[in-house]
Order: structure tokens, then C-alpha cells, then sequence
């Protein structure tokens, strides 16, 4: 009896962490359709034609893509004069300065951003974990150490590059590596690295 309770027990589980990554993506799904909705009813509800909304949704992407064009060409200076604004806030100015660099250095593709993925040993000797290089200063590396299941947890460490193994894993391998609490390892060979 106790062993088939153990193995129901397991076929729970493993139906749970087959079920976790489907649940997730229609949340994901949920929240943006509500999202899109609730705008849409905002914006329809005011005007009954829906000429009018849809002129309002292309308007509202093309002021987007204007955005986006004079930020990739560094020439958007209405959003500098809300920055600006922003900067003078005192607790908000904190909070945008640090959200804007970590989407720069998560979300930019330029080359010149430390989008690096290294092991480090984390809690300690001979326990290896992925880190993002998020910084360097000198010999010092600036790492971020996400969590498992969810790698917007995690701690940030400073450490020598004595410390440091470089991984030929990237960044979305990375994520994915700590999303699956280690069962998608692309690099496997980086092991044998670690253990010499």
C-alpha cells in the first residue's frame, strides 16, 4: 500500500512540473487579454463608432514606433523632459534609474552591454551556480545570482574574476536552466569544466 501511495505520490508531482510551465503561459495570455481589453473598453466605451477606436489603436502605434525611432537614433527629447522630471522626484528617480538599467541590460542586443553568463560558487566551495555579469569594476565582477523556479529572485554578489568560470551558456539558456530547476541544461559539457 505504501508503495503505491510513493508512486501516486510521484506521478502527482511529475504531472505538477509538466502542468506548472502550461499554467504559467495562459496567465500570461490571461493578463494580456484583459489588459487589451480593459484598454479597448476604455477607449471604445467612450466612443460608440468603431472607426474611432481603431484610428485611436493606429495613432497610438504609431506614436509608439516614433518613440521607438527616436530613442534607437538617441534623439527623443520629450522623453528626456520627463526623465528630467522623474530625476527630481526623489523616491521615483531611484526607482526608474535602476528599472532602466536592468531593462537596458536584459532587453539591448548591443555588444557593448555585459550580457555575459558565468558560474561563480554560490553558497559555497564547490557548489556552482549561473550567474549574469551585470557589472565589472577592475578585477571585481558584479553577479547576479537568480533563484530557482523564478530567476527574478536571486542575490547580487561581488567577486574576484579568481572566482569566476566562464560558461558557454547565454543568457536565455541561463533563465531557462533556473526556470526548469536544472532539467534544460544546454551546456552539459561545462561540467566537466567546473570539476577538474
Amino acid at each position: 500500500m505504501a508503495g503505491k501511495l510513493k508512486t501516486l505520490v510521484d506521478y502527482v508531482l511529475i504531472g505538477i512540473v509538466g502542468f506548472v510551465p502550461i499554467v504559467l503561459i495562459f496567465q500570461i495570455i490571461v493578463y494580456v487579454q484583459r489588459f487589451l481589453k480593459n484598454f479597448v473598453l476604455l477607449v471604445h466605451g467612450r466612443y460608440d463608432n468603431p472607426l474611432i477606436t481603431v484610428a485611436l489603436f493606429a495613432a497610438a502605434i504609431g506614436l509608439l514606433a516614433y518613440f521607438g525611432k527616436l530613442l534607437k537614433q538617441d534623439r527623443a527629447h520629450l522623453l528626456y523632459y520627463l526623465e528630467a522630471l522623474i530625476q527630481r522626484i526623489p523616491v521615483l528617480s531611484s526607482i526608474y534609474r535602476v528599472t532602466r538599467k536592468l531593462l537596458r541590460l536584459f532587453l539591448t542586443r548591443n555588444e557593448s552591454q555585459l550580457r555575459e553568463a558565468v558560474y561563480v560558487e554560490y553558497p559555497k566551495d564547490g557548489m556552482w551556480v549561473p550567474a549574469y555579469v551585470t557589472n565589472r569594476i577592475g578585477d571585481c565582477y558584479i553577479l547576479y545570482i537568480p533563484t530557482s523556479p523564478n530567476p527574478t529572485s536571486g542575490f547580487t554578489v561581488m567577486v574576484h574574476k579568481s572566482k569566476v568560470r566562464h560558461s558557454r551558456m547565454n543568457i536565455e539558456e541561463v533563465s531557462s536552466f533556473v526556470i526548469s530547476v536544472g532539467v534544460d541544461f544546454a551546456r552539459p559539457e561545462d561540467v566537466e569544466t567546473l570539476y577538474k
